[in-house]
């Protein structure tokens, strides 16, 4: 697999440190809304009924003998992961489909920024003629995740490898994260979803490092607010300095190339 997974961690270290600087902040404040509301929603959906969950999954993946009780002791740290992963990116999925527009928008202001073009503000209208295109999209990213959390989700009331499951679903969660927050800026420039899929792929430890920082900043109380305009701003800045050459998408191999040169005649 190539890429660097640290090298993918700083994107999104540095989208972190942008947050503030002058010209992107005000671009910030309605995602970091949507998250405040929705993840205040998670933290008290977790307190109320963690407990009741692992204790329901611990008693589906282990038989009922004594001699494998010791078992759960090694296991709930695990579960309590899955439940914590599964429970935050759900509500992440949610959050991401109302405040798409507004991170599109995040994402070409970003963009600009880092291409030296002057930053213009968006009016509603902007705003309002994204809708349609990025709730389409992030139906996509939704179909994309259901299945695939389900055969996950399957896997842990299968004993042995139930064991294994919470593993595969973190890391499972790291690259849906990287999808998630990578797929604004390759949206902004015309990048089909399969493409970004597939360009993600050629530098998957890079894009696990980006998803796996952002997962585990989502289960950090007050860190866990400033994620989502974070990790636009990181996805961004991924965006130009790993696919764009000289101001020209990079996708050599992909179909995304295809659409380049067409996009060129």
């Amino acid at each position: 697999m190539k890429g660097n997974p640290l090298r993918g961690a700083n994107f999104f270290l540095r989208g972190l440190a942008m947050l503030p600087e002058k010209g992107i902040r005000h671009f910030v404040v309605v995602p970091l809304l949507i998250n405040i509301f929705l993840f205040t929603g998670a933290i008290w959906l977790l307190f109320d009924q963690m407990g009741y969950w692992i204790d329901y999954l611990l008693g589906s993946i282990l038989p009922d003998w004594d001699w494998l009780q010791f078992l759960r002791y090694l296991l709930w740290p695990l579960i309590a992961a899955l439940v914590l992963i599964t429970v935050y990116y759900s509500f992440s999925v949610v959050a991401n489909i109302i405040a798409a527009p507004f991170n599109g928008i995040l994402s070409e202001k970003v963009e600009q920024r880092l291409r030296g073009v002057t930053i213009t503000d968006s009016g509603w209208k902007e705003i309002l003629a994204l809708i349609p295109r990025t709730v389409a999209r992030e139906l996509s990213k939704l179909f994309y995740y259901l299945p695939r959390l389900l055969f996950l989700m399957i896997l842990t009331f299968i004993p042995v490898l139930g064991m294994v499951a919470p593993v595969l679903l973190f890391l499972f969660g790291c690259w849906m994260m990287a999808i998630q927050y990578c797929d604004y800026p390759m949206d902004n420039n015309r990048v089909s979803f399969r493409d970004m899929k597939d360009s993600l792929k050629q530098r998957r430890l890079t894009s696990v490092g980006f998803g796996g920082l952002i997962s585990v900043g989502m289960m950090i109380p007050l860190l866990n607010l400033l994620i989502m305009p974070a990790a636009v701003v990181g996805a961004t800045i991924f965006w130009v300095e790993e696919y764009t050459d000289g101001g020209e998408i990079d996708l050599t191999g992909l179909t995304g190339q295809r659409q380049l040169n067409d996009k060129r005649g």
